[in-house]
């Protein structure tokens, strides 16, 4: 039996080694999932060969990085970057944001499954909440869907385009509950990743945005008819509520949200993903994040 030893809060503890563990930490490195319980069981025969029945993590994962030089130069030293970032006392706040249909609740899942993250929250949940809040009669938009908002807009002003000022009233309620969440998680050091359409580019607190934790990315669709497919795909779910009419219906509103989204994202210099294959964009944003924090922490400790 071998023993990894860890030091919370200057109290140690002790756990069985499990190549479960550390193969899902190498997959952080893009490595497969076959190949990194190969190298897992690897690191524990060699481990076993020189009599080692106690490790540090930190000792355990250079074993590991020296390990994986082996393998490739690059993915050590993606590897190393990212036991930087999760040794840091800083939490990750990663947000997603995207029209509806793009994929950004399939995304954080991915992402957070692939990182080791715990915590995902739909902005359609804070949504939710904040109905049970505010009532129709005193905010009717908030009751109506993103892209419908303007439905709701009481004031018969002229505008230059109803379908955006709708999805701003709409996301500037939502943003509040946003806010909210990034404060509580820098406050608790606790990371998570919020997703949803309401997680627009330049609505969230200057403050907020400008610490070196928090992390935006906007997802597109550019081809239409493959956004549809998303909604035909979606409404096939049993859990689906909401019918496929309800979107088609709404489709041409739901691509101007899309186009509101990519100028405020090139205008406030986001990152914006095509979402055309899942695992290219979560590998995408996955090098994003591990390149932007790892950096910056590599920044801190020299």
């Amino acid at each position: 039996m071998i023993w990894v030893i860890a030091n919370v809060d200057g109290n140690y503890y002790k756990e069985p080694f499990s190549k479960g563990i550390l193969a899902r930490s190498l997959r952080i490195s893009r490595i497969g999932l076959d190949d990194a319980y190969e190298i897992a069981s690897d690191i524990e025969n060699n481990l076993i060969e020189n009599n080692i029945t106690e490790i540090s993590v930190n000792d355990l994962g250079k074993y590991v990085a020296d390990y994986l030089k082996n393998v490739d130069v690059s993915v050590s030293n993606k590897y190393k970057k990212w036991r930087s970032i999760r040794k840091s006392n800083e939490p990750l706040i990663i947000l997603i944001g995207g029209a509806s249909g793009v994929g950004t609740s399939s995304m954080a899942f991915e992402i957070a499954n692939r990182l080791g993250l715990k915590n995902v929250i739909s902005t359609d949940m804070i949504r939710e909440v904040m109905r049970k809040i505010v009532s129709k009669e005193l905010n009717p938009v908030i009751h109506k869907s993103s892209f419908d908002a303007y439905e709701s807009i009481r004031t018969p002003s002229i505008r230059v385009n109803a379908v955006i000022e709708g999805f701003i009233s709409h996301v500037d309620v939502v943003n509040v509950g946003i806010e909210a969440i990034i404060e509580r998680s820098i406050k608790e050091g606790i990371s998570v990743i919020i997703e949803g359409v309401h997680v627009v580019p330049g609505f969230i607190r200057s403050d907020l945005m400008k610490k070196n934790n928090v992390m935006m990315f906007t997802l597109t669709v550019e081809d239409e008819e493959m956004h549809k497919q998303r909604f035909y795909a979606r409404c096939r779910q049993p859990w689906v509520k909401r019918s496929l009419e309800h979107y088609m219906d709404n489709f041409d509103t739901i691509r101007q949200t899309q186009e509101f989204l990519i100028n405020q994202a090139e205008i406030h210099n986001t990152i914006i993903i095509n979402n055309v294959d899942i695992r290219l964009t979560v590998d995408t944003i996955v090098d994003d994040i591990i390149d932007y924090f790892g950096n910056f922490k590599s920044e801190e400790e020299e």
